[in-house]
């Protein structure tokens, strides 16, 4: 029985967890305390992720009582039309998030900095490249508001499939690479594209370039809007996925064009430092990013991403 995760406010400064199974929402605790699930009744989805392996018999014991007796768990009912969703995690661990990984994107990106890129590096043994998004003043969940960042006029969009790992990953293999992983969302990788390259520094200066500042400012990762288990994806590699800006489709591929498959991109970031339950990988995005026409995002704004079985997340830039 499918089902999916999220993070809702049931008062303003108070979050709960819930679970979707099919159409119908319930307050996880909620649910969780009516079939006697005393591990899950109080644990945020942080909690969950963290000792996945131990909470997932649970979660699907319980979403197989929700769906053959939804009756039993009325008091636990949500109006999901209602709800105010969060980012499904509060506190993630790590972020990474990939650069380069879609070819189309590489091509666009090349002729819109006027540099030579390499259009398939997996091709000619360059290895995947990461960069690091700081962690929770960086969310956002679904129809969230993000604040224009000071000091920006290019604010970008990107589509991209965020992996969570589920289990601790310390130099794995590509082929067992996807058992590490506990569940997928969408995600929009926010960036501030006039930080990239800080003016005043020599071209030919290592300290030339901020990521920091090009990628991370608040609400510059939405996630959402749920959560949903690895279980319930067949595989991260072939999953449409898709961008609107204003409800006009800006961004429109399949996960199959990773240059770096989610498999491949486990295996080489273990190698460097074990993956913990709870961090974030964030795949890369397809061509039709604002930078590469040089249009970009305003206040009032509405930007919302798809992707096939997780879901659609909206933001509002204001």
């Amino acid at each position: 029985m499918k089902y999916q995760l999220f993070t809702y406010e049931k008062t303003e400064r108070v979050a709960r967890s819930g679970i979707a199974v099919g159409t119908a929402w319930f307050d996880l605790g909620d649910a969780a305390s009516v079939a006697g699930c005393a591990d899950l009744a109080a644990a945020s989805l942080d909690e969950v992720v963290g000792r996945w392996a131990s909470c997932v018999p649970e979660l699907d014991a319980l979403a197989a009582g929700l769906a053959a007796d939804p009756d039993r768990y009325a008091s636990a009912a949500l109006d999901a039309a209602s709800i105010v969703l969060r980012s499904p995690f509060a506190r993630p661990g790590a972020i990474y998030a990939a650069g380069a990984n879609y070819r189309d994107h590489v091509e666009a990106m090349g002729r819109a900095l006027n540099q030579k890129l390499v259009l398939d590096p997996k091709k000619e043994g360059v290895p995947p490249w990461h960069f690091l998004k700081s962690g929770a003043a960086t969310l956002s969940g679904h129809r969230g508001e993000v604040t224009y960042p000071a000091n920006t006029e290019r604010l970008d969009w990107e589509a991209e499939l965020a992996v969570v790992i589920g289990r601790r990953a310390a130099q794995v293999g590509v082929g067992s690479a996807l058992d590490h992983v506990a569940g997928y969302m969408c995600a929009n990788d926010l960036s501030a594209r006039d930080h990239l390259v800080r003016h005043g520094v020599d071209p030919s200066s290592p300290f030339r370039f901020d990521w920091i500042g090009h990628k991370c400012f608040n609400g510059s990762c939405p996630l959402g809007p749920v959560f949903t288990p690895a279980q319930f994806v067949r595989t991260p590699e072939n999953l449409a996925i898709k961008l609107w800006v204003n409800g006009e489709l800006r961004q429109d591929s399949n996960t199959s064009n990773h240059l770096y498959g989610v498999a491949e991109q486990i295996a080489y970031l273990s190698e460097r430092v074990d993956l913990l339950p709870g961090d974030v990988i964030l795949t890369g995005t397809p061509a039709g990013v604002g930078m590469e026409t040089g249009t970009f995002l305003q206040r009032g704004d509405v930007t919302r991403v798809w992707i096939e079985t997780l879901g659609e997340l909206e933001t509002r830039i204001v």
